[in-house]
């Protein structure tokens, strides 16, 4: 029971960092990282208007501690950790009878112990599936090419700034804008692919505490005439879900006129229920209904196709037309969602400066964990700087 014990002492130290910053480790004799005294300022320091990135949250935006895990929960974590540890070798391949290639470093500091339980919660803390899951993540990781995607491999896709990230919500979450209607190449895997990278780089730039994100999407009513294919959704859906279990911690839809009630949504169930801001009764739409219009079409595709990627520990995550300004600080949200940041972008500007700066947290990361000797099962707090 030794590793429950760490990760018990682990949580612990996590709660209070994440407090009020002032806590050392036993390993580290150093003072925590103070979230509180980190400047939220852009890469390039520009204003009016903002090119570049926030590099981190105002100070006032935090994220909430984890919960405590119940004894039941550490025993399975144990368990879990102790499989994970005596890994060697994966898959090469998805495929049947692959053959096995050795687990690499990228693949040993993925697994943090943040990384598990999330595998453990995406599966009702089963140890033998989440340990499946994790393998089966590990090989889709190499087979897919994730490393090889690069900012210039990608930048193609996102000229016209249909993903941007940019700024933190109230929790300390980094919001990643999806603006459908700046599409600008033909329907491919590339588009994909991109999503995907633009994922990675939200994981990049997560501060610490924060294991999800923010998605402002603007669902404008141009996108009738270029609504994504089927094929591309389902592939999307395959990825998050099996993949990037609870990494979704808030959406936003913009440009809507109901607000959707996350809890009545089920991959069994065959419709939604609106409730629009002139009816005090919940209207109930089947998905059959949506799909003849353009517009509903891809609101009813989103809605399906996010809906295993969120975390089903955070309430109401999907809203319709929200005050953002209520839910983002207005020092870190666009104008065009009624932020005060006058953002323009510029993306000879904004791609490079994005892709160094979660080059750089990437780099930190690698560092800390070097330094406590590779461990796989390494805390992602300290990791990014708030435990050192």
């Amino acid at each position: 029971m030794a590793a429950v014990a760490e990760l018990q002492q682990r949580i612990e130290v996590d709660e209070k960092a994440i407090a009020n910053g002032s806590v050392e480790t036993a390993e580290v004799n150093r003072p925590a990282t103070d979230l509180s005294a980190l400047t939220a300022t852009t890469v390039d320091g520009s204003t009016n208007p903002a090119k570049t990135p926030f590099t981190s949250p105002t100070p006032e935006s935090k994220p909430q501690p984890a919960p405590v895990l119940t004894a039941e929960q550490s025993s399975k974590y144990d368990k879990l950790l102790s499989i994970v540890t005596s890994w060697t070798d994966k898959p090469s391949a998805s495929t049947p009878n692959s053959p096995r290639i050795p687990l690499t470093d990228s693949d040993r500091i993925w697994l943090t112990s943040e990384c598990l339980l999330r595998y453990l919660r995406a599966t009702k803390w089963s140890v033998n599936e989440a340990a499946t899951r994790l393998l089966s993540t590990l090989s889709w990781r190499h087979e897919y090419g994730l490393e090889q995607h690069t900012a210039d491999y990608i930048s193609p896709e996102n000229a016209t700034g249909k993903q941007v990230i940019f700024g933190y919500d109230v929790a300390g979450r980094p919001c990643l804008y999806l603006n459908p209607a700046k599409q600008n190449t033909e329907r491919s895997l590339k588009q994909v692919e991109q999503l995907v990278f633009m994922l990675e780089r939200v994981i990049d730039l997560m501060p610490p505490g924060q294991e999800t994100l923010a998605m402002l999407i603007n669902f404008d009513k141009k996108l009738g005439a270029d609504r994504p294919p089927l094929w591309q959704g389902k592939l999307a859906l395959n990825i998050l879900q099996s993949h990037y279990p609870e990494r979704l911690g808030r959406a936003l839809l913009m440009n809507g006129k109901m607000l959707v009630c996350f809890q009545t949504l089920d991959r069994k169930c065959s419709g939604f229920q609106f409730w629009s801001a002139h009816k005090a009764r919940p209207t109930y739409i089947p998905y059959s209904s949506l799909l003849p219009t353009s517009f509903h079409w891809v609101v009813w595709t989103f809605l399906k196709l996010i809906n295993p990627f969120i975390d089903p520990y955070t309430k109401e995550k999907i809203k319709y037309d929200q005050n953002l300004r209520q839910l983002v600080p207005p020092s870190q949200l666009m104008t065009s969602h009624d932020g005060d940041v006058n953002f323009e972008y510029d993306h000879p500007v904004y791609w490079p400066a994005l892709n160094k700066l979660a080059a750089k947290k990437r780099e930190e990361m690698v560092k800390r964990w070097e330094r406590r000797g590779k461990r796989v099962g390494e805390s992602e707090l300290f990791l990014r700087g708030g435990a050192e």
